[in-house]
């Protein structure tokens, strides 16, 4: 099953993806489940998607929001995919991590925003893991049970500002560069990392990045273990797990993004995130 988050009327609602279009679940719960955070921290109780075949909503009647559009925590791993060209004393010991602040986030088809104060936005296309279950101290053995659903996720990186420091945190919290989307595919209908799916990033059509799951070097138990370490997690957050080579900044020239590119991420059994970019306002 797809979950998903919207604005209809102003109001925010979340709901579920029928072949027709999207089934209001934030109205059919009365107020029960505000947002689809509370939903799955409830268990995602199966009760409420009972007989949603039809639509009550069609894709153009709402705009959709980020798919967990308030979560505890994102936290967001790099040097996470092993390339054909990659030496073992370049593969990390430990995850390097960072954290992206919940108010970074766009929804597919919502602007991707170049900001004012630099030209260097750049892509990378990731695979989102959704936090269902949450806790302290999981063991790797069990990590999987704790995992709600998949997304998609297009880390937009603003690449000077990245580069300041040694910390990633101005480079990665920029307004509108957070795409997060176009919903969540539960984990029941996509095994993960029992199946290796494939992710494909393309710019205006181009394709730039490809890789799948299988070459990851920290994988979701691993990820989730190791995490759930040092901070405790919560039903809803996100770990947003790494991105592959082909990303703007290590091209040659390097190509960062401009006003009305399109960027596309697409990863097998989940569909497709896209954004164009605008310049800010």
């Amino acid at each position: 099953m797809k979950l998903l988050s919207f604005v209809l009327n102003g109001q925010a609602s979340w709901g579920a993806v029928s072949d027709q279009g999207i089934v209001d679940l934030g109205a059919r719960s009365n107020g029960k489940y505000a947002d689809l955070r509370s939903f799955i921290a409830a268990g995602r109780p199966r009760e409420l998607l009972a007989g949603i075949d039809g639509a009550e909503l069609g894709f153009d009647e709402v705009e959709l929001a980020p798919v967990i559009p308030n979560p505890d925590k994102i936290v967001m791993a790099a040097i996470n995919y092993r390339e054909d060209s990659t030496l073992p004393e370049n593969i990390p010991e430990y995850p390097v991590l960072f954290l992206r602040l919940p108010s970074s986030q766009i929804a597919h088809d919502a602007p991707l925003i170049q900001p004012r104060s630099s030209e260097k936005l750049d892509f990378e296309g990731e695979l989102a893991v959704i936090i269902g279950t949450g806790g302290r101290h999981i063991p790797a053995e069990g990590a999987m049970a704790h995992v709600a659903g998949y997304s998609i996720y297009n880390d937009g990186s603003v690449r000077d500002w990245q580069k300041h420091s040694h910390q990633f945190t101005p480079g990665k919290n920029f307004s509108g560069t957070g795409a997060f989307g176009p919903w969540m595919v539960e984990a029941a209908d996509l095994p993960i990392p029992h199946k290796c799916v494939s992710l494909v990033t393309r710019v205006n059509g181009v394709e730039k990045q490809r890789t799948d799951t299988s070459r990851m070097i920290f994988d979701i138990p691993y990820l989730i273990s190791y995490i759930s370490t040092f901070a405790p997690l919560e039903p809803g957050d996100v770990i947003v797990t790494g991105t592959c080579a082909g990303f703007g900044s290590k091209r040659m020239p390097p190509e960062f993004l401009k006003p009305g590119d399109v960027v596309e991420v697409e990863i097998e059994g989940i569909g497709v995130l896209s954004n164009t970019v605008e310049a800010e306002k």
